[in-house]
């Protein structure tokens, strides 16, 4: 497996070009498997989990190819799907998957989909995607790992229903949204999510023809239509690689601008680094950050949309952990995403867990050492505690970090870190 080796101790600057967004590339993805006609994405990222869906949907009879010479364009088209299945050799890595579900069963009328896998940070149950499906007139069963669901003999199109979530889930609203686009009739979605991606996703199913309004609030009202036809459309900049570098420089210190970064889509990270004593300067297309000396330690609470994402936790606490100061911190989403905390100890860092509370008293300085990525954004966290530790930190498992992050340390390395990969 590859290796990160970072030696700590420089101050960055440059610019950095923000990659299009994880979380909104993969519905995107399942999005073109509405329509026959074929789909332009713009800007997406190349990262593992992206590979993994264009396998997963290619596996399916449907054409999805890079386009030569362009930034990021993959040209979709699903006139030949020919397997409505998502088997559990392609998913087992990665929990968008389920994703699948509603194109599939929207567009064909049945859909098998494999439970699916991805970080072992908590627990993120389908039943909510079931019970939607099922409210839209879908008979589902869950046998040997799979989701099987097909509509009753005689129904041509889901039906257009109320659904109500038991919690907000993002992929439960991206999943019921796509369906409703072609179901028979109006579809309610109360309890949305109301992140940016989902957002990004109902502008694009806007332009295949889908009639939706509400995106970006707790309501969102689907009218359904009976096709859906291609589209060009660009994936929305990644507002989770925007914040880890923000974080990054926030720790290291430098003058760094983001291009691409959409401040209106962080401001519950940004409020918080700007407490810390960061300065940033949200432009037209792009972020600055400035940071010099220490930080000043702050407290948080992660929450959904709009407040602190959980995908942000695990990097801001690399910043408490060298801040001047103490802080708390409040996982309310996932259960287990505090298993980086054991690898910034052997750092250097004075973290405590208390069920959902993290306790960090701020130390001066971090020491390098090997360490090892447990999930996506722990791994984005031990890169950002790296940068700041004396000596050298050898990172192991970074499988983890390339499922989200578009050649980070080629980034980092652009603005001045000293980070370079070791192949095994």
């Amino acid at each position: 497996m590859d290796k990160l080796l970072i030696k700590g101790g420089r101050a960055l600057a440059g610019t950095v070009d923000i990659s299009g967004a994880k979380n909104a590339a993969l519905p995107e993805l399942c999005a073109a498997l509405l329509t026959a006609d074929p789909v332009t994405l713009e800007n997406v990222p190349r990262l593992q989990d992206v590979a993994t869906m264009l396998k997963l949907i290619r596996n399916m009879g449907v054409t999805a190819d890079r386009v030569e010479g362009s930034a990021g364009a993959v040209l979709i088209n699903a006139g030949g799907l020919s397997s409505p299945e998502a088997p559990y050799e392609l998913v087992k890595t990665m929990r968008a998957s389920v994703l699948a579900l509603g194109p599939l069963l929207a567009r064909f009328g049945e859909a098998t989909v494999s439970l699916p896998g991805g970080c072992a940070i908590g627990s993120r149950p389908v039943d909510q995607h079931i019970k939607g499906m099922q409210a839209m007139g879908a008979d589902i069963v869950v046998e040997h790992g799979y989701m099987i669901a097909k509509l009753p003999a005689g129904q041509k199109r889901l039906k257009g229903c109320s659904i109500t979530t038991d919690m907000v889930t993002v992929t439960g609203t991206e999943n019921f949204m796509m369906a409703a686009s072609l179901a028979e009739g109006e579809t309610i979605l109360e309890n949305a999510a109301q992140e940016p991606e989902i957002g990004d996703l109902a502008e694009m199913l806007i332009k295949m023809g889908a009639k939706i309004e509400g995106h970006g609030t707790s309501r969102i009202r689907i009218q359904g239509v009976e096709r859906l036809h291609g589209c060009t459309h660009q994936v929305v900049a990644d507002r989770i690689e925007t914040g880890t570098f923000l974080c990054a420089v926030a720790a290291a210190g430098g003058d760094v601008v983001l291009r691409h970064g959409r401040a209106d889509h962080l401001e519950a990270v940004i409020d918080k680094l700007r407490d810390a004593g960061a300065v940033i300067t949200p432009g037209d297309g792009f972020i600055r950050v400035q940071a010099s000396g220490r930080m000043q330690a702050q407290s948080f609470r992660t929450t959904e949309y709009p407040g602190f994402p959980t995908d942000m936790q695990a990097q801001f606490m690399a910043l408490n952990a060298i801040a001047e100061g103490s802080s708390k911190v409040t996982e309310t989403i996932f259960e287990n995403r505090f298993m980086h905390v054991n690898e910034m100890v052997r750092l250097g860092a004075k973290i405590e867990i208390d069920g959902k509370f993290a306790i960090i008293e701020g130390v001066e300085k971090l020491s390098g050492a090997t360490v090892m990525a447990t999930d996506l954004r722990a791994s984005a966290s031990l890169v950002i505690a790296g940068l700041v530790a004396e000596g050298e930190t050898l990172i192991d498992r970074i499988y983890h970090l390339d499922r989200g992050y578009d050649q980070m340390e080629a980034k980092l390395r652009g603005i001045g870190a000293d980070i370079e990969r070791i192949k095994s």
